[in-house]
């Protein structure tokens, strides 16, 4: 499953939305330096699909606030 995730950092809440089938809104506490906020967002999209976080990979938008993201089988 691909999925677009527009991050927001630094938020006062850990927060998954859905906007529709393939977007979320994700907001995390985490701040966006040395990977914390990507880390976040992996654990915050495991707890919410309910599958181990090793199974998420960022495709592309490492470094950026619009991510794509891939949950494998």
């Amino acid at each position: 499953m691909q999925l677009t995730v527009h991050v927001k950092p630094n938020a006062p809440v850990n927060r998954v939305i859905p906007v529709d089938d393939a977007t979320y809104r994700v907001f995390t506490t985490a701040t966006p330096e040395r990977g914390k906020a990507n880390q976040a967002v992996i654990k915050l999209l495991a707890d919410f699909f309910d599958v181990a976080p090793s199974r998420i990979c960022i495709k592309f938008g490492r470094s950026s606030k619009e991510k794509i993201v891939v949950i494998s089988e």
